[in-house]
């Protein structure tokens, strides 16, 4: 994902090609906030994104205004920062409690485990999109 947001133009990771509902960029920033909700939010936690970050990139929200130069360096910091972060967090043992969660694909999170489990879930099929947007901005 990174590279994707490295080699591609601002104007290429914010295109939203005919049939599809959203960019390159708004793929990853949802993955980035989806993260965050699933795992830091739903654990009675302050994320640790931007909160700014949210509207932009949730469920059910799509691309309104296109992504700065600055827009696209923060997510691309923020795909290696938050990973580290949500390790370091778990081995601390900081996910001490859990509100229980039904995903839009009836996937039921009783715990900060199943959560961390269903995002690679979730970064699995928004990693198929992106490798279609791939094709289509090139």
């Amino acid at each position: 994902m990174v590279s994707l947001l490295e080699n591609f133009t601002e104007k290429q990771v914010n295109f939203i090609p005919e049939n599809f509902n959203n960019s390159i960029l708004w793929n990853i920033g949802h993955i980035l906030v989806t993260e965050q909700l699933l795992v830091y939010k739903l654990s009675g936690l302050p994320l640790t994104i931007d909160e700014n970050l949210v509207p932009l990139y949730a469920k059910g929200t799509k691309p309104e205004v296109k992504g700065s130069t600055e827009q696209i360096e923060m997510v691309k910091n923020l795909l290696e920062s938050t990973v580290l972060k949500t390790r370091q967090d778990y081995k601390d043992h900081l996910f001490k409690k859990y509100q229980s969660y039904t995903t839009s694909t009836g996937i039921v999170l009783n715990k900060v485990e199943d959560a961390l489990l269903f995002n690679c879930f979730h970064e699995g099929i928004h990693l198929g999109v992106l490798m279609s947007l791939k094709k289509l901005v090139l």
